[in-house]
C-alpha cells in the first residue's frame, strides 16, 4: 500500500501540544513495571520508526523489539545492569548495517520500484549516484550509517513524548555481547544502542527535576 505525501493531514497535534510533551519529557531513569503501553499506541511508535527519515531514503537500519523476558535479563547484564533494560513495558535494539555497500542500493532500488510502480530503469541517475556514495570507504560510511540511525531514534523519541510515552535512550550497553545475545551479527547489523520505553515511576526523582538546556539566543542564530 502507498501513501500519498502530497496532501497535509487535516488533523494534526498543534505548536503547543507538541512543545508541552517535549518539556514534559526526560530521560526515565526508574519505569514503573506493572505499566503497559496500550497496544495501538505501541503500534503507531512503530510505525514511526518506519516513516523515519534517512539520506536517499536508504534506511539502514533495524530494530528489535524485544519482549521475552529471559532475553532481556541477559541484556540487562549486558548493560551494566541498569534497571530499565528489564523494568520498561518495552524495549528497543537500535542496530545498525554492517558493511554498507552496493547490494544495500540495489535493494532499495528495487523496492522503491516495486512500491512506486515504475521500472528500475526509470531510477537508473537515482541508483548511479547512491552507488557511487556507497562506494566509498568503510571509514565515511560508517559513521554515516550511525547518523541515520541516530535521525530514527530521534523520531521515535518526539513521537513517544507526543503520545505521552516515556522512553529513555541509552549508550551504556556493551553492543559485542548484544550483538551476540541477538545473532545481529549473522544478519549483517550491529547494535548501537537502545531506548526503553513505557511510564515513569512515580518516584523517580529525575522527573522533578527542571528541564537544563542552554538559551534560544546561545543555541540558535539567525543571519
Amino acid at each position: 500500500m502507498t501513501t500519498s505525501t502530497t496532501d497535509a493531514p487535516k488533523v494534526a497535534t498543534s505548536p503547543e501540544a507538541l512543545l508541552a510533551g517535549l518539556r514534559w519529557r526526560y530521560a526515565v531513569k526508574k519505569f514503573d513495571p506493572t505499566r503497559k503501553i496500550p497496544d495501538a499506541t505501541w503500534q503507531t511508535l512503530e510505525e514511526a520508526l518506519i516513516l523515519s527519515p534517512s539520506s536517499f531514503g536508504l534506511q539502514p537500519w533495524k530494530f528489535l523489539v524485544v519482549d521475552d523476558p529471559e532475553l532481556r535479563a541477559k541484556l540487562k547484564l549486558a548493560s551494566y545492569n541498569q534497571a530499565q533494560i528489564t523494568d520498561a513495558a518495552r524495549l528497543v535494539v537500535v542496530a545498525a548495517k554492517k558493511d554498507f555497500g552496493a547490494a544495500d542500493v540495489e535493494r532499495f532500488v528495487a523496492h522503491t520500484a516495486y512500491v512506486r510502480g515504475v521500472s528500475p530503469a526509470s531510477l537508473e541517475q537515482y541508483r548511479q549516484i547512491m552507488l557511487g556514495f556507497a562506494s566509498q570507504p568503510a571509514a565515511i560510511l560508517e559513521p554515516w550509517v550511525a547518523r541515520q540511525v541516530y535521525i530514527a531514534l530521534g523520531v521515535f523519541l518526539t513521537s513517544a513524548a507526543v503520545l505521552s510515552v516515556d522512553a529513555c535512550p541509552m549508550e551504556g550497553i556493551e553492543p559485542a555481547k548484544y550483538n551476540e545475545i541477538l545473532g545481529l551479527t549473522a544478519q549483517g547489523y550491529t547494535a548501537l544502542c537502545v531506548v526503553t520505553a513505557g511510564y515513569r515511576a512515580a518516584d523517580d526523582g529525575y522527573g522533578k527535576l527542571a528541564k537544563v538546556r542552554f538559551p534560544k539566543s546561545e543555541v540558535i542564530k539567525h543571519l
